[in-house]
């Protein structure tokens, strides 16, 4: 960011804020009043992965709400975060760390995940309790119509912008959330006779994204589903830490963050992929600041890097030199 401003006369002012497990260390919960009314008075928000070894971490025998990962949640719903795009691209240079086939991968793909953010199972209530000596949790998947049109009119934009066609995903052959979905995402495909609209449940998206996933451009989808589908595909790009993302509101504020999670087991060990992580700077230039020249040239800085074969040791393959995350990230700085 900084080789970005010094080259385009920017000045940013950065605000260091704690969350997670860093937060718990500190003040003993993952998220604090004040963490919250910093990145409100923000212009956006840069964020780096959160949550620790699940097994092993002491931040993991506290109570849910006071785990990293309730400190994510709070920050969500407290900036009215209800869109998440997670763009989804296989850089030519990357073809051979992707799992699938040549075959299935044919030309390379292109595709953006849009997940609801702040509704649906992680944020509907629930509860442990016991019930005659046996134990029972309730965890509960809740939508209104309202936050399914926003979202679902956020989709059809993007999908205007790109190749005009979205995949709606839904469980609507079993859950009545579904149902509702589809019905409100068809109300809305009637505002944009442009956009191709299909329908897709989620276990077969899961299986469509490995089998061709090159038919996709946007897909729609709810809090959980999206999660677990967008995860996939950061894979099929050849590595998580490829993957970016941007949480938006209704104005131009956004939370950017690398999909991926914090990979406890490499912490501290400097081999971690920084790209995620970079390529969700450029989104925050793209859509925070409106700044796309300077997105471009985050975007390209990479693209260079990786055709001169510099890889981390997760997107490493033969004939490619290998290097560390402060050295990914040096050279990247060094070509904008």
């Amino acid at each position: 960011m900084d080789a970005v401003a010094e080259k385009y006369g920017h000045s940013i002012i950065y605000t260091d804020v704690l969350m997670g497990g860093a937060s718990i260390d500190v003040h003993g919960i993952p998220l604090t009043d004040q963490a919250v009314a910093d990145c409100q008075a923000a212009d956006a928000v840069l964020m780096g992965s959160i949550g620790g070894n699940t097994s092993t971490s002491p931040w993991y025998q506290l109570p849910a709400d006071r785990r990293p990962e309730a400190g994510l949640l709070k920050l969500r719903k407290s900036l009215c975060l209800f869109a998440n795009l997670r763009p989804a691209s296989l850089y030519q240079e990357l073809k051979k760390a992707c799992p699938l086939k040549d075959e299935v991968i044919k030309d390379g793909f292109d595709l953006m995940i849009m997940r609801e953010l702040t509704g649906g199972l992680y944020f509907g209530e629930r509860k442990t309790v016991e019930e005659n000596g046996v134990w029972k949790a309730y965890d509960t998947l809740t939508y209104d119509e309202n936050e399914i049109r926003r979202i679902a009119k956020r989709g059809f934009e993007i999908a205007k912008k790109r190749r005009k066609k979205v995949t709606s995903v839904d469980k609507a052959n079993v859950l009545d959330s579904s149902r509702l979905w589809r019905k409100v995402v068809e109300e809305v495909a009637k505002e944009y006779p442009d956009v191709v609209l299909e329908h897709m449940l989620v276990d077969n998206c899961a299986m469509q994204l490995v089998k061709d996933p090159g038919q996709f451009d946007v897909i729609l989808t709810e809090n959980m589903f999206g999660d677990i589908l967008s995860d996939e595909a950061s894979m099929i790009t050849g590595s998580i830490g490829m993957l970016p993302s941007a949480s938006l509101n209704d104005t131009k504020f956004g939370l950017y963050e690398p999909s991926g999670g914090s990979a406890p087991d490499i912490a501290g060990q400097n081999i971690a992929n920084p790209i995620a992580t970079i390529l969700s700077a450029a989104m925050m230039f793209r859509f925070s600041f409106d700044l796309d020249q300077e997105a471009d040239a985050i975007e390209r800085a990479v693209q260079q890097v990786l055709t001169e074969g510099y890889r981390t040791g997760d997107i490493l393959s033969e004939g490619c030199k290998q290097v560390s995350t402060s050295q990914m990230g040096d050279l990247i700085a060094e070509r904008i």
